[in-house]
C-alpha cells in the first residue's frame, strides 16, 4: 500500500526533519495571569496564536530552502535540531492552553454536548467523567495505518459517544477503571517508547481528557508528532486550543446524517459540531480520516460523507474501513446486526472513488 500524499509534515517530524507542532508552541513566550477570568485567557490567545502562525511559517520557509541542497535530509535534521535547542518560554503558549482548559472544566463545553457541569468539584456530564483521567492500557500498536506502525497509543476510559456497536464498550462506558494518569510520568514514557521505535503519540479518545492531554504533551522531552484520534465532537473553544498542539487528526466520520447519529450514537447535532471540526483540522493541521462502513448505510452515511469530503477537504488521507461487526448492544438493531457483504464492500469503493477522493486507504 502506497504512503499517503498527504501526509508530508508528519513524515517529516517523524524522522526528525521537523519540529512537531508543540514544540513550537512551547518556545513561544506569552505573558498571562493564572488568576484571569476565562474569557481574558481565551483573548490573550486568540492574539498570540498569531505569533505561532507566523514562527510556524517561518520555519517552514527555511525547510523549504533547505530542499534546494543535495544534502536535504541532512539540512533539515540540523535545522530541527537547532531549534529544539533554543530555550523554552516560561510562560509559554502551551502553558496558556494548559490554563484555558483547565479552567474550561469548571463549567465544562469541552464537547459537543457543552454539559457545563464542574468536574473539578466532582460533578458529571454525558461522558460521566470528572477532572480526574486514566487510561486502559498504553502500547506500541502494530495495527493502525501504515503511516502510523509502530504507533504509541495510549486508550482512554471514558467517552462523549453511546455507540451501541462500540468495540471498546467495556473502557468507553467504564471511566473510572483503568490506570490513573500522572502527566510527568506517562511523558516520560512517551519519550522512551519515542527512542524505541515509536513514530507518534496516539491519543485514543481524547476529548473530555483534553486537560491532561495538554500536560502530558507539556512534559514530552522528544519530538514526536501528536496524533489526535477522535470522534471529532469536540467543541469549537477546544479546537481552537488545539491548533500548535495537534500534527494529525486520526478523525472518525462516522454518520452522514443526524438521524443516523442520534439513533445508534445516542448524540445530538453530529454534522453541525464535526463538520467544522474537520474543516478548521483541514486549516492547521494534516487529516487521517476514518470511515467505518455500517451495513444498509452506504446511502445514507457513505456517500453523503464521501461527497462532502471530496468538496470541503479533499487533500487528506481517507481510510474506508470495513471492520465492522456486531458486538455490544448492536443485536439490538436489526439493521445493523451483522457484518458487511462482499458487494457492500465493492460498492463502498465505487461510492468514494466516484465522489472523486485521491488518497483512498482500503
Amino acid at each position: 500500500m502506497a504512503a499517503s500524499k498527504y501526509l508530508k509534515r508528519y513524515f517529516k517530524v517523524q524522522r526528525d526533519e521537523m519540529p512537531a507542532f508543540f514544540k513550537i508552541t512551547e518556545r513561544i513566550p506569552v505573558q498571562f495571569d493564572p488568576g484571569m477570568q476565562l474569557e481574558e485567557l481565551r483573548k490573550i490567545h486568540g492574539n498570540e496564536i498569531e505569533k505561532y502562525r507566523k514562527l510556524k511559517e517561518d520555519l517552514e520557509l527555511e525547510a523549504a530552502e533547505a530542499l534546494d541542497y543535495k544534502n536535504a535530509n541532512d539540512r533539515l535534521a540540523f535545522f530541527t535540531r537547532s531549534f529544539l535547542e533554543l530555550p523554552k518560554a516560561s510562560p509559554s503558549l502551551l502553558d496558556l492552553k494548559v490554563e484555558i482548559v483547565g479552567k474550561m472544566l469548571e463549567k465544562c463545553q469541552c464537547c459537543g454536548w457543552r454539559c457545563e457541569v464542574n468536574r473539578k468539584a466532582g460533578e458529571k456530564g454525558f461522558c460521566r467523567l470528572t477532572d480526574l483521567s486514566n487510561y486502559a492500557s498504553e502500547f506500541l500498536h502494530m495495527g493502525e495505518e501504515p503511516e502510523l506502525v509502530p504507533s504509541h497509543t495510549i486508550f482512554f476510559t471514558g467517552c462523549t459517544f453511546a455507540c451501541v456497536y462500540c468495540q471498546n464498550w467495556d473502557i468507553s462506558t467504564c471511566p473510572d477503571t483503568g490506570i490513573r494518569i500522572e502527566p510527568k510520568k506517562l511523558a516520560k514514557l512517551i519519550s522512551l517508547r519515542r527512542m524505541h521505535g515509536a513514530r507518534n503519540v496516539n491519543f485514543v479518545t481524547p476529548t473530555p481528557h483534553a486537560h491532561t492531554v495538554l500536560k502530558i504533551v507539556r512534559k514530552i522531552s522528544v519530538n514526536t508528532p501528536v496524533v489526535w484520534n477522535s470522534n471529532m465532537y469536540h467543541s469549537p473553544e477546544i479546537a481552537e486550543i488545539l491548533e500548535g498542539v495537534v500534527d494529525v487528526y486520526l478523525g472518525d466520520f462516522k454518520y452522514g446524517n443526524d438521524i443516523c447519529a442520534r439513533k445508534y450514537s445516542k448524540i445530538k447535532n453530529y454534522l453541525e459540531i464535526v463538520q467544522p471540526n474537520f474543516e478548521f483540522a483541514y486549516k492547521t493541521s494534516e487529516i487521517l480520516l476514518r470511515h467505518l462502513v455500517l451495513p444498509g448505510h452506504l446511502e445514507c452515511c457513505t456517500r453523503p460523507i464521501a461527497e462532502w469530503v471530496a468538496k470541503n477537504i479533499p487533500q487528506i488521507r481517507f481510510n474506508l474501513m470495513f471492520q465492522y461487526r456486531p458486538c455490544y448492544r448492536a443485536m439490538e438493531y436489526p439493521e445493523i446486526g451483522r457484518r458487511l457483504t462482499p458487494e457492500e464492500e465493492a460498492k463502498a469503493i465505487d461510492i468514494v472513488r466516484e465522489a472523486g477522493i485521491e488518497d483512498l486507504l482500503v
